[in-house]
């Protein structure tokens, strides 16, 4: 075999070796899963192309794991809640891109497929994504020492309606949705929440993420439950928020208002608002201001101990 010939195969073996310890896929669940209804029916949907992807009819949750390289690990670990209405998860661009953004700061990833709301699957669809996201944070913990990971640096991420998910995980790490196997907390060391829904209140909610999670005409007490802002208290974990002025799907309001319910519990809190960039944007797709924000949630996380 050749020099050349050989650093080639040898190139390839890396290249294939690594695509291989990403496409790694954790179950969230042991056994049987809480408040679920057994329907055969009931089957996954994915649609695709080259630039986007869309994960519907998720009955078994899972968590594909993307590991920082060794050398460079900071023993940091997110789970990404994709957005998608609480309908489907935009899993290419709120999820496979951002891991792989995430694995370039030396902090492991893990792309959560969580149960979307349904009456076909759940006893109860409103907490049905909620256990799905603490039992995640259960199991990254849990086996933080096997995975080379810091039990005090595992955060979550959400995008729009995933953004929902990960601040619900934020702000109702206590709530007792299910019983859990053991004493671990479910409490994420930080949040990243990316053009989010926060609020159920009709004002500033999006209202098919509203619809899909709480139903066509929710009690008040539930719009409330699941208003996040809400719900912060002292133990909210640390969070950076970005969010565009412009946003036509999710408003502003939602991020200007958990940030400043932070700040009146005095809570490590980071707000960028940006002129433009609508809504759904990922990592960025024009030549405006938002797609700066992977470089400021860098420093942040930097400036808060998480990353080197």
């Amino acid at each position: 075999m050749s020099t050349r010939l050989f650093h080639f195969v040898l190139a390839l073996i890396v290249v294939v070796g690594s695509a291989v310890a990403q496409q790694k896929v954790v179950n969230v669940w042991k056994g049987e899963i809480p408040g679920a209804i057994r329907n055969p029916s009931f089957k996954l949907i994915v649609d695709s192309n080259k630039d986007w992807s869309w994960t519907r009819n998720i009955s078994n949750p899972t968590m594909d794991v993307y590991p920082a390289p060794a050398k460079t690990s900071s023993r940091a670990a997110v789970i990404i809640c994709p957005g998608g209405g609480y309908w489907a998860l935009a899993y290419k661009h709120e999820g496979e891109q951002i891991a792989r953004w995430l694995n370039t700061l030396g902090v492991s990833a893990f792309v959560l497929r969580y149960r979307l709301p349904s009456d076909s699957i759940m006893v109860d669809k409103t907490v049905g994504p909620l256990e799905d996201g603490q039992e995640a944070v259960r199991v990254v913990r849990r086996h933080a020492r096997e995975w080379n990971l810091d039990a005090n640096k595992i955060g979550v991420m959400g995008f729009s309606a995933g953004g929902h998910l990960a601040s619900t995980i934020s702000t109702h790490f206590n709530d007792r949705v299910y019983t859990p196997a053991d004493s671990v907390s479910a409490r994420p060391d930080f949040s990243l929440l990316i053009y989010p829904v926060i609020s159920m209140d009709s004002a500033i909610t999006h209202f098919g993420s509203r619809i899909n999670l709480l139903g066509e005409h929710p009690s008040e007490n539930l719009v409330r439950q699941y208003s996040n802002e809400l719900r912060v208290n002292a133990q909210t974990p640390p969070a950076f928020l970005i969010h565009s002025l412009n946003d036509p799907v999710v408003p502003v309001q939602n991020s200007i208002n958990y940030a400043l319910a932070m700040k009146n519990f005095n809570i490590p809190c980071e707000l960028h608002i940006y002129e433009t960039g609508g809504h759904g944007y990922g990592m960025g797709r024009s030549n405006d201001t938002e797609p700066s924000w992977p470089e400021a949630c860098k420093k942040w996380l930097r400036a808060r101990g998480f990353i080197k």
